[in-house]
């Protein structure tokens, strides 16, 4: 069996990662991939958006399965390039078609199917150029902070939360003026929620579908969930509120609701679902959907499943999925994101890594690495994800934290406190 997995951050490593313990002899290429998947895989040099070097690799490396790591290539329409295309017929995709990948494409259209399967959201209204005054009209009736979101993907710029009205009316006219280009030619403006964020996870075959671990990630640069956004400084699972009965509430009225609604509209979606949610006093809310694993998140649900990777997507392309067998370990994952200094406004590149060598406690996932000279190098803002597991979270982070002493960079930057607003958790 022949996978390729398309994607070169820290998700598809842990894809890649998890698939290399297979039972099944499995033979794995990443495109591009990065230094770590290296180590488990063949690296082609080919961008997941080049859907005809991805057609090109299929057929060169005879690929059975292809995983798809990003949401652009989905929201792109790799899956339907792939399944209407008769030279790749029985090419197996892990991931939704164009329409499905709306969910995570498209704020508008994720609202308005979260409101046609009564499925719990904040209130919200979508805006264009044109309707600006109405805009402004709608925000002045909530109560601040003023949440907008950007309709189309943003690379994580899309999504401001504004606490100064005048200040909300500007970017949202910056917005709608294009600065986020086609992404923001609508803007969804909701209601802020107010609870503590946690994500849940599910692969889907389209007609049943299995909950993986669930996981809390950390958005903010600075300790104290303090800065600017990131693409996510470290995560956490399980997350000590997520309580069987409250995951109960969240499979009842958020999960099953969806899957049925994507089946009943007709939307053929095979892959993983990410449920962003708000816990408002005990009751699941939907902030966002995504159409694939997230990232650093993927690095701590992943080490959590026992049971054979390849076996669950396996399930979801014969549409077997719910016979197959899914073991989710007991212990703590945590993950720390190790940065580069400036990330993530500007940041150099191309800096030495060593150390990586002494860091046995941890299991590291190689998010913006690269090579120069044989040497292992910085290449993006977000770095290494440095995991361990432990029996409590603590534990889990002590060795993290310990791993990460011993490697080092220039201007490497990391949070010293994920999981600090779970340790003295009360419901």
């Amino acid at each position: 069996m022949n996978i390729l997995i398309l994607g070169s951050g820290g998700r598809e490593h842990a894809i890649t990662w998890k698939l290399a313990q297979s039972a099944r002899q499995l033979s794995l290429f990443v495109a591009p991939g990065n230094p770590g998947t290296s180590s488990l895989a063949v690296n082609l040099r080919v961008d997941p958006l080049d859907f005809q070097g991805v057609r090109a690799a299929i057929v060169a490396n005879n690929i059975n399965m292809v995983v798809v790591g990003p949401e652009t290539p989905l929201a792109e329409g790799i899956a339907d390039f792939i399944e209407n295309d008769p030279a790749l017929s029985g090419v197996a995709v892990i991931g939704p078609c164009r329409d499905g990948a709306m969910l995570e494409g498209s704020k508008d259209f994720a609202k308005a199917f979260m409101m046609r399967h009564s499925i719990p959201t904040a209130a919200y209204a979508t805006f264009t150029p044109d309707t600006v005054d109405d805009a402004i009209r709608f925000m002045s009736g909530l109560k601040p902070p003023y949440v907008l979101k950007a309709d189309g993907l943003a690379a994580g710029k899309g999504v401001l939360i504004i606490n100064d009205f005048d200040e909300a009316v500007t970017e949202l006219r910056a917005m709608l003026g294009g600065r986020l280009g086609a992404a923001g030619s609508k803007v969804v403006i909701e209601e802020y929620l107010t609870g503590i964020e946690m994500s849940a996870f599910v692969i889907t075959d389209g007609i049943s579908y299995r909950v993986l671990p669930e996981a809390k990630d950390y958005k903010r640069i600075g300790e104290g969930d303090t800065g600017k956004n990131t693409g996510g400084m470290g995560a956490v699972s399980p997350v000590p509120f997520a309580k069987p009965s409250f995951l109960a509430k969240v499979e009842d009225s958020i999960i099953r609701p969806t899957v049925e609604g994507l089946r009943a509209e007709g939307i053929d979606y095979r892959g993983f679902i990410f449920f962003g949610l708000m816990n408002v006093n005990g009751d699941p809310f939907v902030i966002e959907y995504n159409a694939r694993l997230g990232d650093p998140e993927s690095e701590v649900i992943l080490p959590r499943i026992g049971s054979d990777l390849y076996e669950l997507l396996d399930g979801v392309a014969r549409r077997d999925l719910a016979s197959r067998n899914l073991v989710i370990s007991q212990e703590t994952a945590v993950t720390v994101m190790m940065v580069s200094g400036g990330y993530p406004d500007s940041y150099g590149k191309g800096f030495a890594i060593t150390g990586t060598e002494k860091a046995g406690e941890s299991i590291l996932f190689h998010s913006g690495t690269g090579t120069a000279d044989g040497h292992l190098v910085t290449s993006g803002g977000r770095v290494l994800a440095v995991t361990s597991k432990g029996k409590t979270m603590e534990e889990a982070l002590a060795k993290s934290y310990s791993s990460i002493r011993e490697i080092s960079f220039n201007g490497m930057n990391y949070r010293r406190d994920i999981g600090f607003d779970l340790k003295n958790y009360k419901e």
